[in-house]
Order: structure tokens, then C-alpha cells, then sequence
């Protein structure tokens, strides 16, 4: 979770990822970040997220976010 906290803060910065359970409802993340986010997600994670995956509910907090890395791992 560490690592997908940091790389949350490094796409978007000054959000408290730990407790934030809407990310994409509430505008916190762009699809402009979603796609940056995506991109590092690959890359640290050896995985391949498709367009399948693209849908909100993987995407609206990091714990969404680690089920959504750990399904693909």
C-alpha cells in the first residue's frame, strides 16, 4: 500500500490517500492523472492494466487501487 501511497502523492500531491474513499467522484483525480497513474502503475508493478480495468470503482482509493495491483500481479 506504501508504494501505491507514493506514487497517489507523486501524480496528484497533498491528499490524504490513506482515509479518501472518492477520488475519481469527487474530482480529485483527472483522467489526465488516471493515465499517468496507469503508465507508473505498470511500470513499479510489472502489470498490465487494460482498458477493462478502466472503470471507476478501481480507481476511487488506494486500497481500490492495491485490489485492482494485486488481482493483476
Amino acid at each position: 500500500m506504501k508504494d501505491i501511497i507514493e506514487i497517489l502523492n507523486e501524480v496528484n500531491p497533498g491528499v490524504d490517500y490513506e482515509h479518501e474513499e472518492e477520488l475519481v467522484t469527487n474530482g480529485i483525480l483527472t483522467s489526465f492523472d488516471i493515465v499517468t497513474l496507469i503508465s507508473m502503475l505498470n511500470m513499479k508493478f510489472d502489470i498490465d492494466i487494460s482498458v477493462t480495468d478502466l472503470v471507476p470503482e478501481n480507481f476511487e482509493s488506494a486500497k481500490a487501487i492495491k485490489k485492482l495491483v494485486d488481482k493483476l500481479k
